[in-house]
């Protein structure tokens, strides 16, 4: 009996603490028109993973290359996620809501071979992108109750969150770094020529690095995040990296190493405490 009051238990304990989230889209517009011969109205795209229980806490999310989302739907939202998107449950049971972010629709497009055509660096380094992003949160907060809010770059998505970080101030609680993009593309140097001497000093709220100690990708080389970083990397180790070393399933993202990162995110936006080493 005491064998089935415990199988019982855990049960329960395990409906209580598995969290589930519910996928919205979520439009704000820009209050700017794009066009020549018709003109429709730009807008700012993003799909909230909005937790069971209550949260007034967001993660805004820009992925890695191409760094353009091109959400449609609420379903657009696992391809946009990196790493994170097989750990949303721990976001879920710590109360943050992670918002994925896309380019305007006047940035947005992408062409044969994951090509951006838009949403370069020009724009990301730009008051516009900030404002874009105010729109987006001033709507979170007053459609959801959101009022702390963490960006969060991938990659090429860095050059988003560090810009953002510098032109939103203390407008947000934080920013997060993965696998920094520190070179530009050299097919296209519109695309990261804006962070090769971004000046990391200059931002006023949290920040936090992680990178994996062995990143093999030539744009996003772990030395020289460790170089400027201030006590505030987390290394990553370990794992098991095949394919593009610039891609989703190397080292470069995490690989075997995700959920533990996820983890030591969701620890350093709810206590400021930083995990110096993931994967020992």
């Amino acid at each position: 009996m005491k064998w089935i009051l415990a199988i019982y238990a855990l049960l329960c304990f395990d409906c209580v603490t598995a969290q589930t989230t519910t996928p919205i889209l979520i439009e704000a517009d820009t209050d700017r028109e794009t066009g020549i011969f018709s003109k429709s109205a730009v807008i700012q795209r993003a799909i909230m993973l909005k937790p069971s229980v209550s949260s007034d806490t967001a993660l805004l999310f820009y992925r890695g290359w191409s760094g353009i989302a091109n959400i449609q739907t609420e379903n657009d939202w696992k391809r946009n996620l990196n790493y994170l998107r097989n750990n949303t449950d721990l976001f879920a049971q710590a109360g943050i809501t992670l918002v994925v972010m896309d380019c305007p629709t006047d940035e947005n497009s992408v062409t044969t071979g994951n090509t951006p055509l838009g949403c370069d660096d020009d724009y990301r380094s730009s008051i516009k992108h900030a404002n874009d992003v105010r729109k987006l949160m001033a709507l979170l907060k007053e459609k959801y109750e959101i009022n702390k809010f963490y960006i969060m770059g991938h990659s090429y998505g860095t050059v988003s969150s560090k810009w953002l970080a510098k032109n939103l101030g203390n407008e947000i609680q934080g920013s997060i770094h993965s696998a920094s993009m520190t070179y530009a593309n050299k097919r296209n140097r519109a695309y990261g020529y804006s962070v090769e001497s971004f000046d990391m000093s200059t931002l006023k709220a949290s920040v936090l690095n992680i990178h994996h100690v062995d990143d093999m990708c030539f744009l996003t080389p772990y030395a020289t995040v460790a170089a400027y970083s201030m006590q505030n990397l987390i290394t990553v180790k370990g794992g098991e990296g095949t394919g593009d070393v610039c891609g989703g399933t190397h080292l470069h993202s995490m690989a075997g190493r995700e959920r533990a990162t996820s983890e030591a995110i969701i620890k350093w936006i709810k206590t400021g405490q930083i995990q110096s080493v993931v994967g020992e």
